[in-house]
């Protein structure tokens, strides 16, 4: 029997008595997987083993500011990619039977997006016995408009507001990227980034055919009309940041998935919001779900009871939230 649980991370324990680890904050596995280097996925202590990406582990090792693990490999799990932000990656275990039956396939998804932009492929679905899917915009209200009418909207607003100088935040790696290359789609005269961001930027670089062009910002930086700063997200609340904005007329614009409630303008005292996402929306879930084509669904990862309760009631897949302690995957 094979089961998992939702605890440090996903723990999936294989019939024949292995047991992966994925995105766990203290990885102790037989196998160990990091989907992506995000925070809420990255280790706190870096196991000696750990499948990943290449991208993935010098990202980590950037973001934990030691020295990057060493990816491996292991013939039962193959890596996919998973269209979210650089390195990141979905994993498909194969986990033999104890029978003569066709090995069982299980597809953790860690985050991922089936959208193709900028310099990221969308994600492709393959098909599983069980599917272990990330939900954080599983409830039916997120729907995104098309990826290039979200871009189209954000440059335009870059071109129509050149006058005075734009702050921009996002997470430091992966939107903070794609907010640079807006701008720079927009002909904004100056990037300037954090030092934090600017760490991610070279990294990406080094690793995969894409430029920023951003300047690291300083205190003696001069914010004029044409620039734009990007900044972590978790700043935005900073006392330095009201102290640019007061002082150099600037607008503070903010971009995420959550933005397609107006609520998130107010909640980050932003001067205009964009929908700007990494993840699937609502419906991208649902098209994956139905390309993996399972036997069993199980969410992780935000909306996961409202995700899964929309499968359950909608579609005629057995769908149960990994909130809970463990969880039976069946008998396989």
């Amino acid at each position: 029997m094979t089961t998992v649980r939702h605890t440090d991370g996903l723990e999936i324990s294989l019939a024949d008595g292995r047991v992966i680890n994925a995105d766990a904050g203290d990885p102790a596995g037989d196998v160990n997987v990091l989907s992506h280097a995000h925070g809420d996925h990255l280790y706190d202590n870096a196991p000696s083993s750990i499948i990943c990406s290449e991208l993935t582990a010098a990202l980590a090792g950037v973001r934990r500011d030691e020295a990057p693990p060493t990816p491996s490999s292991n013939p039962d799990v193959t890596l996919l990619n998973a269209g979210h932000i650089p390195g990141s990656r979905a994993a498909l275990i194969t986990n033999e039977r104890a029978d003569d039956k066709e090995p069982v396939r299980i597809l953790y998804t860690g985050d991922i997006s089936t959208r193709n932009r900028f310099y990221l492929d969308g994600f492709d679905p393959v098909s599983a016995d069980i599917l272990i899917i990330e939900a954080t915009y599983g409830s039916p209200e997120f729907v995104f408009p098309p990826q290039a009418d979200l871009e189209a909207e954000i440059v335009d607003w870059f071109e129509d507001t050149a006058d005075q100088p734009a702050i921009c935040m996002g997470y430091s790696l992966g939107r903070a990227q794609e907010i640079q290359r807006l701008a720079s789609r927009a002909g904004r005269t100056r990037l300037l980034v954090s030092d934090a961001i600017a760490d991610i930027n070279e990294t990406i670089e080094s690793h995969i055919e894409v430029e920023f062009e951003a300047s690291r910002y300083t205190d003696t930086t001069e914010l004029v009309p044409g620039d734009v700063l990007v900044l972590p997200a978790q700043t935005n609340h900073l006392s330095f940041v009201d102290s640019i904005r007061d002082s150099t007329d600037a607008l503070k614009a903010g971009f995420s998935g959550w933005a397609i409630d107006s609520s998130y303008k107010y909640q980050g005292d932003y001067d205009d919001i964009f929908i700007l996402s990494d993840h699937c929306d609502h419906s991208e879930l649902l098209d994956v779900v139905n390309a993996a084509d399972p036997q069993q669904v199980y969410v992780t990862h935000g909306s996961t009871t409202e995700f899964a309760s929309y499968l359950t009631k909608n579609t005629s897949y057995e769908a149960q939230s990994l909130e809970q302690n463990q969880k039976t995957l069946g008998d396989y």
